[in-house]
C-alpha cells in the first residue's frame, strides 16, 4: 500500500519550534518533489514548502519564508519540515504530498498522494 505519513505535530508556544517528518511507505520518494501544505480552521489549504527530488532546490510561501526549512533524506525515505519562530497563525493541520514531477513545481494540482496530516497548535 502506497502511503505518506506525517508526524511531529503537537502544541507549542509562540516562538517555539517543531520538526515535522513525512515518511513514505510502499514506494520510494527518491524521484518526486514533495510538498508541505497546511489547512487552518475555516481556511483553504495552503501550500507552504516544496523540495525537488534530490533536495537541492526548495520553494517557500511568503508566509513561512525565513522561518521554515524543508529538507529530505532519501536514504530514510523521509522529508522534513523544520519550523522555527512559530506564530499562532501557523496553527493548522499539516500535510505532505508527493508531486508527479521531480522538480518543485509550486503548489498547483500536480500532487497525487497525500498523507493524513498532523495537527500543529501554536498557543500560549
Amino acid at each position: 500500500q502506497l502511503r505518506l505519513e506525517e508526524s511531529g505535530g503537537g502544541p507549542v508556544q509562540p516562538g517555539g519550534s517543531l520538526r515535522l517528518a513525512c515518511v513514505g511507505s510502499g514506494f520510494t520518494l527518491d524521484y518526486s518533489s514533495i510538498g508541505w501544505f497546511r489547512q487552518a480552521p475555516g481556511k483553504e489549504r495552503e501550500g507552504i514548502a516544496c523540495v525537488n527530488s534530490n533536495g537541492n532546490s526548495a520553494h517557500y510561501a511568503d508566509s513561512v519564508k525565513g522561518r521554515f526549512t524543508i529538507s529530505r533524506d532519501n536514504a530514510q525515505n523521509t522529508v522534513y519540515l523544520q519550523m522555527n519562530n512559530l506564530k499562532p497563525e501557523d496553527t493548522g493541520i499539516y500535510y505532505c504530498a508527493q508531486d508527479i514531477n521531480y522538480y518543485c513545481s509550486g503548489f498547483s494540482d500536480t500532487y497525487d498522494t497525500w498523507g493524513q496530516g498532523t495537527q500543529v497548535t501554536v498557543s500560549s
